[in-house]
């Protein structure tokens, strides 16, 4: 009987090569081997005894790598994006400086997918259905991530205040 655990083993040395040399770095490779056992393992229903098995997890470590890469330039395209608009726009008052880099800094904390979903909208002016769509993701899915996003950029740059705080006597 054929038992995919006890085959993964003989991939390993191949399987850490192959991630060397796509990644170049020795921990990014190895973090790329476990990731595609993880999910070798996780999906061994989808495999069929009779199949390739290496040529199986050079594919899937293959695609764990590209979806890493296109991650990264996805994060790299949006800080680019919002330092140009930075750049290209009026230059600022001292005040509305400080201001743009304290949201660019809080902008920079927020999860990846709801920067990515704030860049698709509020960067790139694409309607909510566009974005959903290039995201692969349900457009409520999309509208709650835009939700948490603006929230968390407004609670970290203070523009969720009313106006000034107005100071009471006390006695």
């Amino acid at each position: 009987m054929f038992s995919l655990r006890n085959q993964l083993g003989n991939q390993l040395r191949a399987l850490r090569r192959y991630a060397l040399a796509l990644s170049r770095d020795r921990d990014d490779a190895e973090d790329l081997v476990q990731e595609t056992l993880v999910r070798a393992i996780s999906g061994a229903q989808g495999f069929r005894p009779e199949g390739d098995l290496r040529a199986w997890l050079f594919g899937i470590l293959h695609n764990v790598h590209v979806s890493a890469r296109r991650r990264d330039r996805v994060r790299t395209d949006s800080a680019s994006s919002i330092e140009m608009l930075a750049q290209t726009s009026i230059p600022a008052t001292q005040p509305g400086h400080v201001e743009l880099r304290r949201t660019i800094e809080a902008f920079a904390t927020l999860p990846e997918e709801q920067r990515q979903v704030l860049t698709l909208v509020a960067v790139e002016g694409m309607s909510y259905q566009e974005a959903a769509t290039v995201l692969n993701i349900p457009l409520g899915t999309l509208m709650s991530r835009l939700a948490r996003g603006r929230e968390a950029l407004r609670a970290a740059t203070d523009h969720g205040r009313r106006g000034p705080v107005s100071l009471r006597v006390v006695r």
